[in-house]
């Protein structure tokens, strides 16, 4: 028997998998979870292997399917018939009322027993999560974990897996907004975090951290303040600005870059020009540049400092130039520009998170 910190540990056991083609409809827990391979979550106990469905079909007895709410949305959710008191509608109806966008009608949700989930997950595990599919308990555990607390979890990763983080993938490292508040790139810069490890490094897990971010957020929409912190790194614990972010990952979510121009005219005095850059969140920036005939500038990404290089541009093509750099932790750069040659011009294009 697991002990009450190993069952906590392993209370949202996310199985993040890579799943296979999506099954067919949701009518049997087998839709719902069935073409999963290769789960991974803590210590190995939350369902390592394929969840076959001949397995799933022989736990339990289900009853459920796509459920119109209250809200005019439809969602598809299943519920054990080792739970006769629990009802698909009430969990339809949990699930429309947390903080979602769109992905909330690609969801399907399944709620069982403790050892259903156990035999669905894995030893020790309360939920996981596979691409559009949830599994969880629908009972208070012997640890006083609720069934609310592990669909929020789980739910936080059908968020994640339906926001973007280019170039990193949302699922491991949480959403743009959240994972720059957060400090996902620095940490992991500096091995102080590890998107996608379910095993030893589970509570550093940026992933899971978003997960959970997401739980306490939207409890305490719904006035809860008593949420606990846990399973994850005390450093991932969220101030104000992170649930400010998180909650617009889920409501207003980054989609794509920025892009921006800048012009810069050198006469005969003009030696070196500077473009300030924001960058208020991480991920890819891009520079292109192209220079007046015959003209002939060193360009250069820099750090706040003015000092630090970051990234010097290449010749791509006969008058123009091109630089690639990963803004991790920068709130402001800046583009040097200097001549080496004739008074001319700079037309630059900046692509920012």
């Amino acid at each position: 028997m697991p002990s009450a910190r190993t069952r906590v540990a392993a209370l949202f056991a996310a199985a993040l998998v890579l799943i296979a083609a999506a099954g067919g409809g949701a009518s049997s827990p087998d839709a719902a979870i069935g073409t999963s391979v290769n789960a991974r979550a803590v210590d190995g106990q939350a369902g390592s292997g394929t969840l076959r469905a001949d397995r799933l079909a022989r736990l339990a007895a289900w009853r459920g399917g796509p459920i119109r709410t209250s809200t005019g949305e439809t969602v598809t959710v299943l519920v054990s018939d080792s739970l006769p008191l629990e009802t698909p509608e009430k969990w339809a109806e949990f699930l429309v009322h947390l903080a979602h966008g769109p992905e909330i009608t690609t969801l399907e949700a399944t709620i069982a027993s403790l050892a259903e989930v156990e035999g669905i997950c894995g030893g020790s595990a309360l939920g996981c999560y596979a691409p559009d599919r949830m599994v969880a308990v629908g009972e208070i555990t012997v640890d006083g974990t609720t069934p609310e607390e592990v669909v929020r979890h789980e739910y936080g990763h059908h968020v994640g897996y339906h926001r973007l983080n280019a170039p990193w993938d949302a699922i491991d490292w949480g959403p743009k907004h959240w994972a720059t508040a957060a400090s996902v790139c620095p940490k992991v810069k500096r091995r102080e975090a590890f998107p996608g490890d379910g095993g030893r490094n589970y509570a550093q897990n940026p992933g899971e951290a978003w997960a959970e971010v997401y739980r306490l957020m939207d409890e305490r929409r719904a006035g809860i303040t008593t949420g606990r912190w846990e399973i994850i790194a005390q450093s991932f614990f969220p101030n104000a600005a992170a649930i400010a972010a998180a909650e617009r990952d889920v409501l207003q979510p980054w989609t794509k870059s920025r892009t921006a121009s800048y012009r810069r005219t050198f006469g005969t005095r003009t030696k070196v020009s500077w473009v300030p850059l924001k960058t208020p969140l991480d991920g890819d920036l891009k520079v292109t540049a192209r220079v007046s005939k015959g003209g002939l500038f060193s360009i250069a990404l820099v750090g706040a400092n003015r000092t630090s290089v970051v990234a010097r541009a290449q010749w791509v093509g006969q008058r123009t130039k091109r630089l690639s750099a990963s803004v991790c932790g920068q709130r402001s750069l800046f583009l040097r520009l200097t001549r080496n040659g004739p008074p001319g011009t700079v037309n630059v294009t900046v692509s920012s998170p």
